[in-house]
């Protein structure tokens, strides 16, 4: 079964290669939705797959790329959106 999920990761994220590093990821588990850099600092995620996928990609937010310092992940279930790719914006 699929699932949304939003995601917003705190932390020094912006930057440190998080942006590319996540598009990968999310390619290579074959995830859909997109990414933004907010001004506070912050990244805003939002991502649909199946609940072990989904799991996966949660768990490599939680360490992100090499050059990041993750703070706080904070995660709600949505309604699906049907993304048709992965996108930054």
């Amino acid at each position: 079964m699929i699932k949304h999920l939003a995601i917003r990761v705190l932390g020094k994220v912006q930057d440190v290669g998080f942006e590319y590093a996540t598009a990968l990821k999310a390619q290579l588990l074959n995830l859909s939705g997109f990414y933004r850099n907010d001004p506070d600092g912050s990244v805003y995620l939002e991502v649909e797959g199946d609940q072990y996928t989904l799991e996966n990609f949660l768990e490599w937010c939680k360490r992100g790329p090499i050059r990041a310092r993750v703070e706080k992940v904070m995660v709600r279930e949505g309604e699906i959106s049907n993304y048709n790719h992965f996108y930054v914006s």
